[in-house]
C-alpha cells in the first residue's frame, strides 16, 4: 500500500484481517494441534468432537478473512468472531474435561494459559456497551481492547507454548523451581496489564504495580532457566539444526520482550513506547513471530513432524529467520528515526517490503516440505 497505493483497498481492513487471521487463524489453531497432539491421551483425543471443532474454528476464521476486508467491523466480521469466541470455550471445556488428572508441571501451566484466554475474552464483551455508551474513542473501549490482547498474548499463547516447551523436557523438574516459576509468571501476566491501562488512564499506582510485575516476570524467568538447566545439554544434544534455530529465535525473542519491558518501567521510554507506532508494531512481532512462532517450529521440527532433511524447510528456515530479523530491526530502527525527527529512512519502505516477502517465502518453502514430507509418509 506504501510502495503502490491502491485506492479500492481499505488499508485499516486489511489491516484488521492480518491481525485476526494471525492470532486466531495460526497461533490459535496451531496451538489447539499441538496440545491435543501432546496432552490429551490418544483414546479421548481421536473423539470425532476434535476434529468437528477444528474445521468449525477453521470455518470462523475464514469467515472474518473474507467478511473483514469489505466491512471491517460489520454484522458478519462480528458474527465470525462471536463464533470463534464461543468455540474456544468449548475447546477450553475439553481440555479441561479430557486432560489426566495426575497433573505434570506443563499440564499445569497448559490448564491456566487455557483460563488465560477465557479471561482474556471479557475485554471482547466489554466492546458492546463500551460502543454504545462511551463510543470507539473512549477509553473504556481501548482498554478493553488491550485487556484481550495482553491476556491473549501473554496469559493463552505465551504460557501455552511454554507448557509445550516444558512438554519436550522427558526428565522431571524440580517441583520447588516450578512452583516459583509458576506463581510469579501468573502474578506478574496480571500485573502487567497496568502498562496498557495507563495509555488511557493517567495513574502513578498503576505505573508502580506494572513495575513490580515486570520485575516478578523477569525473576519467574530466571527460575525457568534455573529448573531446566540441569537437562539442557541433553535437550540440545537430541536437536537438529533447524530446531535450534529456532529454539534460539524463540528464547533470544523472549530474552528481548523482557529487556524491553524492564526499559519502559522508565517513565520518559514508557511514554514514547506505545506513540511510536513503529515500537508497537515491532513488539508484537516480537511476540508472535519470534517467541511464539520460534517455539512452534522449534517443538514441530525436535518432533520430526516437519522433514529436517529437506532443502525446502532448510532454505524456508533460513528466508523466514532472516526475514523477521530484517524486519524487526527495520521497525525499531524507523521508530527511534521518528522519535528523534530524523524522517523515514532512505528505502525503508522498498526494504521492509523486501524482508517481509522473505517471512512468506520462508513459509511457502516451509509449508511445501510438510506437504512433501505428508506424501511420502502415504506412499511408503
Amino acid at each position: 500500500m506504501f510502495l503502490f497505493p491502491l485506492n479500492f483497498i481499505n488499508y485499516s481492513f486489511i489491516l484488521h484481517v492480518h491481525s485476526h487471521v494471525a492470532m486466531l487463524g495460526w497461533v490459535y489453531m496451531i496451538i489447539y494441534v499441538l496440545v491435543i497432539h501432546f496432552f490429551i491421551p490418544k483414546e479421548k483425543s481421536r473423539k470425532p468432537v476434535y476434529n468437528r471443532l477444528f474445521w468449525l474454528t477453521e470455518l470462523s476464521v475464514t469467515g472474518m478473512m473474507l467478511a473483514f476486508p469489505f466491512q471491517g467491523y460489520g454484522l458478519f466480521s462480528i458474527a465470525f468472531s462471536t463464533m470463534h469466541i464461543l468455540l474456544s470455550y468449548l475447546f477450553c471445556r475439553l481440555i479441561w474435561k479430557d486432560l489426566p488428572k495426575q497433573k505434570t508441571s506443563s499440564q499445569r501451566l497448559l490448564s491456566v494459559s487455557v483460563l488465560f484466554m477465557v479471561f482474556s475474552t471479557l475485554g471482547v464483551w466489554c466492546l458492546g456497551p463500551a460502543v454504545s455508551t462511551l463510543g470507539k474513542q473512549s477509553a473504556f473501549y481501548q482498554i478493553a481492547i488491550q485487556f484481550f490482547l495482553h491476556f491473549q498474548f501473554n496469559g493463552w499463547f505465551l504460557l501455552a507454548v511454554l507448557a509445550l516447551f516444558l512438554k519436550q523436557f522427558h526428565h522431571k523438574i524440580d517441583e520447588t523451581d516450578f512452583r516459583k516459576f509458576y506463581i510469579i509468571l501468573i502474578v506478574s501476566t496480571i500485573l502487567t496489564v497496568s502498562f496498557p491501562i495507563r495509555w488511557f488512564v493517567e495513574s502513578n499506582v498503576l505505573r508502580w504495580i506494572n513495575t513490580f510485575g515486570v520485575v516478578l516476570q523477569l525473576t519467574a524467568f530466571i527460575y525457568f532457566y534455573k529448573m531446566l538447566r540441569p537437562q539442557i545439554s541433553d535437550f540440545k544434544a537430541n536437536l537438529n539444526k533447524e530446531a535450534k534455530k529456532f529454539y534460539g529465535l524463540a528464547l533470544c525473542s523472549l530474552f528481548l520482550k523482557i529487556g524491553i519491558q524492564l526499559l519502559i518501567i522508565f517513565p520518559n521510554i514508557a511514554t514514547i513506547s506505545h506513540k511510536v507506532r513503529n515500537f508497537v508494531i515491532g513488539f508484537i512481532h516480537l511476540s508472535s513471530l519470534g517467541i511464539i512462532t520460534g517455539f512452534v517450529f522449534g517443538i514441530l521440527l525436535q518432533n520430526k513432524m516437519l522433514s529436517s532433511d529437506s532443502l525446502s524447510l532448510k532454505m524456508g528456515v533460513k528466508c523466514f529467520i532472516f526475514g523477521y530479523v530484517g524486519t524487526e530491526v527495520l521497525l525499531f530502527l524507523q521508530g527511534g528515526f521518528f522519535l528523534f525527527n530524523k524522517g523515514t529512512i532512505l528505502g525503508y519502505y522498498q526494504n521492509i517490503f523486501g524482508f517481509s516477502l522473505l517471512l512468506v517465502l520462508g513459509l511457502i518453502l516451509i509449508t511445501a516440505s510438510a506437504i512433501n514430507k505428508k506424501q511420502e509418509s502415504i506412499h511408503s
